[in-house]
């Protein structure tokens, strides 16, 4: 890695767990998937980490399902703005410049200093929509 810290096998091994989907993958469900390869694997050591891959930027917590997704845009910081399908649990994480910088205006004017901003919206998604719609 470019910035001077170790990937370490089970850091990878998450790493690619969670991006090997583009839903949310909860610890517990790492854990059980990484047990077969780190036998000696215990919780701690999963969430130890994803704790590290979330402060390298490689991925987020999404707080409302206690799980974590491969960040999108991890060469830069950056807010997030979580979609979240209530039907296939697909999470895609959107810029949203626009709405970032209309929420910094807000907070400026309520003199709110935020340490950091992550918006979580839950609906259904294009493609879960599309039958639902071909079916009216």
């Amino acid at each position: 890695m470019t910035r001077g810290v170790r990937l370490t096998p089970i850091r990878y091994q998450v790493l690619e767990l969670i991006w090997g989907s583009h839903k949310a993958v909860k610890a517990y469900d790492l854990l059980d998937r990484i047990k077969p390869l780190q036998p000696m694997a215990k919780p701690a050591t999963v969430y130890r980490a994803l704790d590290f891959l979330i402060e390298q930027g490689l991925i987020h917590r999404v707080e409302s399902l206690n799980a974590f997704i491969g960040c999108s845009y991890s060469g830069q910081q950056h807010e997030q703005l979580l979609l979240i399908c209530k039907l296939c649990h697909e999470v895609e994480e959107r810029a949203a410049e626009k709405v970032m910088k209309t929420l910094a205006r807000e907070m400026k004017q309520l003199a709110f200093v935020a340490h950091s901003k992550s918006i979580e919206i839950h609906g259904i998604c294009i493609k879960c929509a599309q039958p639902m719609v071909n079916q009216t």
